[in-house]
C-alpha cells in the first residue's frame, strides 16, 4: 500500500526533474551566447572548404563532423571559464548583472562541471583524428583550450585584450585546416590574421558600452584607456587590417574566386554602416553593429567563399 501510494509522486517528478534540467540548459545556453558562435564558426568551415580544394581527398564526412564538435566543445569551455572568472566584475557591471551567476540563475558548481565536461569531450573528439591519421588535433587539445579559455585574465593587465580575444577566435581556421590537411600552409595564417583584426574591431566597439564600468573597476580596455571617440578610431583602422587580410585570402587561396570577392565587397559595406552607426556620444546601436551585422558579415563572406570551392571542385572533377 505504502509503495503504491509513492508510485504517482515519483512519476510526477520526473517530468519536473526533466523540465527543470531542459531549463538550466536552456539558460546556460542564452548566457554563454551560442547565437555568437556565428562568429569563428563560418571560417573554420572555410578553411575546411579550401584546404579540401588545395589537398584532393584530404576530406571526409567523419572529419566534418569532428571539426563541428571540437568548435562547439571548445567554444563552451572558454565561455564557461569567460563567465567563472569574471562573475564578480559581472555582478558589478550594470550591464552584465543578469547573468547566470552573480543573478543566481546558475551556480558557478553548475559551469565548472560543464567548463570539464566540455574540455574531456574535446580533447577525445581529437583523438578521433588518428582514425585519420593526423596526430596534431590531439597534441595541441590542451593548450589551445588554455588559450581560449586565459581571455578574461588579459583585461586584467592589457589594453591588447582585444587582440588576444581576437586571436582566440583566428585559432578557428588554422585548426580546422590543420584537422583536414595534418599541416599549415599560407591560407590558413592569412585567415587567422583577417578574423584575429575583425574581430579586434568589433570588439572595442563592444567595449565601449561598459567605459565607465571598465574604468571604475581597473578593467584595462582601448575605450577605457583613450576614450571612446579615440578607441573607435581604432576599430576603424583595425578593420581596414582585417579587410587588407581578407583580400589577400581571396587571392593567395586555392579555390576562392568571384563569389567570394563578391563577399569581400559586401562585408566591406557592412562594415562601413557598422562605423557609421555606432558614435561617441551615441551607443544605442552597439549591439547592431556588433551581432546583427558581424553575423551577416561572416555567413555572406565565407559562405560565398564555399560556394567558390564547390564550384572549383566540380569543374576540376
Amino acid at each position: 500500500m505504502g509503495t503504491e501510494s509513492l508510485m504517482p509522486n515519483a512519476e510526477c517528478q520526473m517530468p519536473n526533474v526533466r523540465k527543470n534540467a531542459l531549463a538550466r540548459l536552456a539558460i546556460f545556453a542564452g548566457d554563454i551566447k551560442v547565437s555568437h558562435t556565428v562568429f569563428a564558426l563560418p571560417w573554420a568551415m572555410l578553411a575546411v572548404a579550401v584546404a579540401a580544394v588545395e589537398y584532393p581527398g584530404s576530406l571526409a564526412v567523419g572529419k566534418i563532423v569532428l571539426v563541428l564538435l571540437c568548435m562547439v566543445t571548445a567554444r563552451t569551455v572558454a565561455m564557461s571559464a569567460n563567465r567563472l572568472l569574471d562573475a564578480r566584475l559581472d555582478a558589478i557591471n550594470p550591464r552584465t548583472q543578469r547573468r547566470a551567476i552573480p543573478s543566481g540563475a546558475l551556480s558557478a558548481r553548475f559551469y565548472l562541471v560543464a567548463l570539464l565536461l566540455c574540455a574531456g569531450l574535446f580533447i577525445a573528439v581529437t583523438a578521433g583524428f588518428l582514425h585519420y591519421r593526423n596526430s596534431w588535433p590531439l597534441a595541441f587539445s590542451i593548450p589551445v583550450l588554455a588559450f581560449v579559455s586565459a581571455y578574461p585574465f588579459t583585461k586584467r593587465f592589457t589594453t591588447l585584450c582585444h587582440f588576444y580575444l581576437g586571436a582566440a577566435l583566428a585559432l578557428a581556421p588554422v585548426c580546422a585546416w590543420m584537422a583536414i590537411a595534418g599541416h599549415l600552409d599560407l591560407s590558413p595564417w592569412l585567415m587567422a590574421i583577417a578574423v584575429l583584426t575583425w574581430t579586434a574591431g568589433f570588439d572595442i566597439i563592444y567595449a565601449c558600452q561598459d567605459y565607465q564600468s571598465d574604468i571604475s573597476t581597473g578593467i584595462f580596455s582601448v575605450p577605457a584607456s583613450i576614450g571612446i571617440g579615440p578607441a573607435l578610431w581604432v576599430s576603424r583602422l583595425t578593420h581596414l587590417l582585417s579587410l587588407a587580410a581578407i583580400v589577400l585570402v581571396g587571392k593567395l587561396s586555392p579555390g576562392l574566386g568571384t563569389f567570394y570577392f563578391v563577399g569581400v565587397g559586401i562585408a566591406a559595406v557592412l562594415l562601413m554602416i557598422e562605423h557609421a552607426v555606432v558614435k561617441p556620444g551615441d551607443l544605442s546601436k552597439v549591439n547592431l553593429a556588433f551581432f546583427t551585422i558581424n553575423g551577416i558579415i561572416s555567413i555572406v563572406l565565407c559562405g560565398l567563399g564555399i560556394l567558390d570551392t564547390v564550384m572549383s571542385h566540380s569543374l576540376n572533377r
